[in-house]
């Protein structure tokens, strides 16, 4: 994996991207036969590499909106999809 040490990639990844990563190192870590200071690596990575979906999640979920409807059925603005 590049740049494995310091993560610095995962900034410029996709969501599609660092899930794939993400899910490989879940294969990687199952599989049990990684010796012990590379999973501890490649774990800090999958938890950055999460973090860095959680993100992307997030910022995709603030940008979906609803749209409302005045009395006449026309678009009058949005709102949040779900609102809290």
């Amino acid at each position: 994996m590049a740049d494995v040490q310091n993560n610095t990639d995962i900034a410029a990844m996709s969501f599609e991207q660092a899930l794939d990563q993400l899910e490989k190192i879940v294969d990687d870590l199952e599989r049990g036969d990684v010796p012990l200071e590379q999973s501890i690596r490649i774990y800090e990575r999958g938890e950055a590499l999460k973090k860095h979906c959680d993100m992307l999640l997030s910022a995709a979920e603030d940008k979906v909106q609803k749209i409302r409807l005045g009395r006449n059925g026309e678009p009058v603005g949005t709102e949040p999809l779900d609102p809290e």
